[in-house]
């Protein structure tokens, strides 16, 4: 069965998916979506009209997986190497699945705001949005602190999870964004930790030669 992952490097949210991939140790073939006009982005938009990636495509079974997070659901499903993303145990598996949907909507969501507000045209102004998604970063951070101050390693506690997957992704960007590096030293040394982990530095050295097109 082969994997094909179409996705940009840059992507937040094609990182989210890379780590889940290389945690596993999972072949693909990857599909960089970096030409509107490539074949390759004709046939992702074929496949998944609503053109946000990353997407997974199984030719086999003529499957299509759109959405990081489905995406980890399907190869902690399939891939027993990547099976410790998601706990067997219920409860824990629900505490991932929400903190995995906290790092997207209130980190990485409120990170792009101001990332797509740094990219407009100057006249192009969004004060008011900016300074909300910045609050809401700021309470994020907090509420993540909290869970940090016990002295765990990841998300979770012990292990690696989905929701370190959305996390790291999610921070290294949100640092950009809004920094917390000097405010919140925990959550500082946690996007270390995170980039430290084999599977995401992999996918941050990838991502490289592609960090000259980021805001300033």
């Amino acid at each position: 069965m082969t994997l094909e992952l179409f996705f940009h490097p840059l992507s937040s949210y094609s990182h989210k998916a890379l780590v889940a991939l290389y945690e596993g140790a999972i072949p693909f073939e990857p599909r960089l979506l970096e030409d509107p006009d490539s074949e390759v982005w004709k046939r992702f938009r074929s496949l998944w009209p609503i053109g946000k990636f990353p997407t997974l495509r199984i030719e086999a079974e003529d499957r299509t997986i759109p959405e990081a997070t489905i995406i980890i659901e399907f190869l902690a499903e399939r891939y027993p190497a990547a099976a410790h993303l998601i706990p067997a145990d219920p409860d824990l598996a629900r505490q991932t699945r929400l903190r995995d949907r906290f790092f997207d909507l209130y980190v990485m969501g409120s990170m792009q705001r101001i990332m797509d507000h740094a990219r407009s045209a100057p006249d192009a102004t969004d004060p008011v949005g900016v300074r909300m998604a910045e609050e809401r970063l700021a309470t994020a951070y907090d509420m993540i602190a909290r869970e940090l101050a016990d002295g765990r390693p990841w998300i979770m506690g012990d292990g690696f999870t989905m929701a370190d997957c959305a996390a790291a992704a999610s921070l290294f960007y949100a640092d950009r964004a809004f920094s917390f590096t000097a405010t919140h030293p925990d959550v500082a040394a946690y996007l270390d930790r995170l980039k430290a982990r084999p599977s995401y530095a992999r996918a941050l050295k990838e991502a490289e030669p592609y960090f000259g097109l980021l805001p300033k």
